[in-house]
């Protein structure tokens, strides 16, 4: 949609092929519905946030940056937020809004939405001559594909894009998901089903115990195993489920070191001597939580507070400060917010977005090999690389 807007404001004449009934269905379910449309931040600190090519990225953040972003959607009538972590929403928290901005400036540019599927880019003498659909052809001097990868199927997300392009020659790699969900092992995490935890440390590590990932944020049980912005983020670092075992390490205490917590633990099992062990820890962590920490620490849920043991009280510390879950692998593509993997950036020209394999093709959003963390960069990402996109493509002599 941005693309399109773009290249229409350079004066060019465009169509939009959308299979959709609707245009922006995946903008829908953005930021849990709230659509987090980009980071409030420096260029530089979006592009630390993208694990994957963020040199390709540069020239395209560094020309429209967060700053940009807002300043665009401002200017199409939707008030603006920042929140926690920088993330910036719409003032209503509706996702329809920027959808319905994006969709009015289209309609006032004059572009032609076509509900149609695209299938195959149509080429002559190596550069695009146009496009063909389920229902129609339609000529063009340019063509842009911005198709996204192959997360939430449902939306019209399902790897049309990288067939199209590798039709064409582009080396496409495989599509893995990123930020995504982590089943866990045991029955642990569903029992937990539903609790959220705020503030928590998170540490992921190999089975030769390499730290991939650590951070502090949030977290939520779930009945397969965890997810939430901590979670998601982490899955970006961890690539290759089939040949490596990863555990996570949960800090319940972040804010207080070993020293502190302990000298926290002597004072509320003296405060509460005559109570039992399990009602203790209700001072401590959630409700949820309590029977996985009485089990771990092999203390009898009724064990008065005044006859626990230092050694007890130890394990207890020690379960505060890393309680572990091994993974079994990642939910499926079909959960995933991103996917990476995508089209070879090295075949793509990093400033306009144009293949270097076919005059007139231009590549952006997902379904380029590149992704980011959770927070909106990846939305960064899409504005970036579909309003560069655009100006290049409208900027061709016809």
């Amino acid at each position: 949609m941005l693309a399109a807007l773009t290249a229409a404001q350079k004066g060019a004449s465009v169509t939009l092929l959308e299979r959709n009934q609707k245009v922006g269905r995946k903008l829908y379910i953005t930021g849990k519905g709230r659509c987090n449309l980009t980071n409030d931040c420096s260029v530089q600190e979006v592009l630390a946030n993208i694990p994957r090519n963020s040199r390709f990225l540069t020239s395209a953040v560094t020309r429209f940056p967060p700053s940009e972003v807002k300043t665009l959607f401002s200017s199409l009538g939707v008030p603006l937020k920042t929140e926690r972590g920088n993330r910036v929403f719409p003032q209503s928290d509706r996702a329809a809004d920027i959808i319905d901005a994006l969709f009015f400036a289209l309609r006032r540019q004059r572009v032609s939405i076509v509900q149609d599927r695209a299938q195959h880019i149509l080429v002559q003498e190596g550069r695009i001559r146009g496009v063909k659909a389920e229902h129609g052809t339609y000529g063009c001097d340019a063509a842009i594909l911005a198709t996204g990868g192959c997360s939430y199927p449902l939306t019209g997300s399902t790897g049309d894009g990288y067939e199209m392009a590798g039709e064409l020659g582009h080396t496409i790699l495989p599509a893995k998901p990123s930020l995504i969900p982590l089943i866990m092992e045991g029955e642990e995490c569903p029992r937990m089903q539903g609790l959220s935890l705020r503030n928590v440390g998170l540490k992921v590590k190999s089975h030769k115990g390499k730290l991939i990932y650590q951070e502090q944020g949030e977290l939520l049980f779930t009945h397969f195993g965890l997810s939430g912005p901590l979670i998601l983020s982490a899955s970006a670092h961890m690539r290759d489920f089939e040949r490596e075992h990863y555990t996570v390490s949960i800090d319940l205490k972040p804010a207080l070191d070993e020293q502190a917590l302990d000298a926290r633990l002597v004072r509320e099992f003296a405060e509460q001597s005559n109570r039992a062990f399990h009602n203790v820890l209700e001072r401590l962590v959630p409700r949820l939580l309590i029977s996985i920490l009485v089990e771990r620490a092999e203390i009898p849920a009724e064990t008065p507070a005044n006859s626990i043991t230092r050694s007890q009280r130890r394990r207890l510390l020690e379960l505060l400060k890393g309680l572990n879950f091994t993974v079994q692998g990642p939910r499926g593509v079909e959960d995933a917010i991103v996917t990476s993997g995508g089209v070879k950036v090295s075949e793509v020209d990093p400033h306009t977005m144009e293949s270097k394999l076919v005059k007139g093709l231009f590549l952006a959003g997902e379904l380029l090999d590149a992704d980011g963390y959770t927070g909106g960069f990846n939305l960064q990402i899409a504005w970036a690389t579909g309003r560069a996109a655009g100006e290049a493509a409208a900027d061709m002599e016809r």
